[in-house]
């Protein structure tokens, strides 16, 4: 549920002109003076610089830790940006706990919209961390970050990143979601490509490749990937070789308007995600 909005605010009408990234966007006044809006009491991984991972509570502090919360940021601005359409209105809400502007001068505020609150919403769903800062609905927000954390929702996914085995080393290279022509009879040109960075072969057996709606793809024994190579999984049929994989699917899996790739080891522990 979203959080209850804070008893004492000041609360202004503005119109969205951009979204900058996951918590940052910018606004227009109806007297027609633009702003720049800090989403009071969140934070998102960085999508226009390099991540910290010490930030994020239990994200190794690793190369595959950093590229985890690179590609979550990607999907907070996604995330975001499929909430606030350009020229939409939105009431912003000013808590009288906090400071009124941040960094760089940019207001500090809640974002209501359609009746909820987006920053407690990023939070809640794995989208944003809680920063560490003083506002009235503090106590909520660490409340539902520790839901996220236990469900490993979202960011939280990247704590499972970097595993002693080597699967750190694996990445989501590229998703070639939309085939051309009807996806559909055209399977084949629907993939995705996964690439070890490290100086070893990294065994996948039994490492299943998923969707955000739990169509899921299992490779068999004989599956690896060699160091600094890449492997593609196609939807449709064919025959596997040690660059191409076959998922085998009667029809398109990924969706062209947006997806999260999701691959987890033989132990169910999550290695790589990415969202699109």
């Amino acid at each position: 549920m979203p959080a209850t909005a804070p008893t004492t605010t000041n609360t202004l009408s503005a119109t969205i002109t951009d979204v900058v990234d996951g918590d940052t966007v910018n606004i227009q006044y109806e007297n027609g003076t633009e702003d720049t809006v800090r989403l009071l009491g969140v934070d998102t991984p960085e999508v226009y610089g390099e991540n910290d991972p010490t930030e994020y509570e239990g994200v190794p502090d690793t190369e595959a830790g950093k590229q985890c919360l690179e590609d979550a940021g990607d999907a907070a601005s996604s995330h975001v940006k499929s909430e606030l359409s350009i020229g939409e209105q939105i009431t912003l809400e000013l808590d009288s706990e906090s400071d009124g502007r941040g960094y760089y001068g940019r207001l500090l505020a809640y974002i209501q919209d359609d009746g909820q609150n987006l920053n407690y919403n990023l939070v809640d769903s794995g989208h944003a961390r809680v920063y560490d800062s003083q506002f009235s609905l503090s106590d909520s927000f660490y409340s539902a970050e520790s839901a996220a954390q236990a469900a490993e929702r979202g960011l939280w996914q990247c704590r499972n990143v970097g595993s002693e085995d080597g699967s750190g080393s694996l990445s989501i290279a590229e998703i070639h979601a939309d085939a051309a022509g009807n996806d559909n009879y055209n399977l084949n040109d629907e993939y995705v490509v996964f690439e070890n960075s490290g100086s070893e072969t990294l065994d996948m057996a039994g490492w299943t490749v998923s969707d955000a709606a739990g169509h899921s793809y299992t490779f068999p024994s004989d599956a690896s990937i060699a160091a600094e190579a890449t492997v593609t999984l196609h939807t449709g049929s064919g025959s596997d070789t040690t660059s191409d994989r076959y998922w085998g699917a009667s029809g398109a899996v990924w969706n062209n308007g947006g997806d999260t790739v999701t691959v987890t080891d033989s132990s169910g522990s999550v290695v790589a995600t990415k969202s699109y």
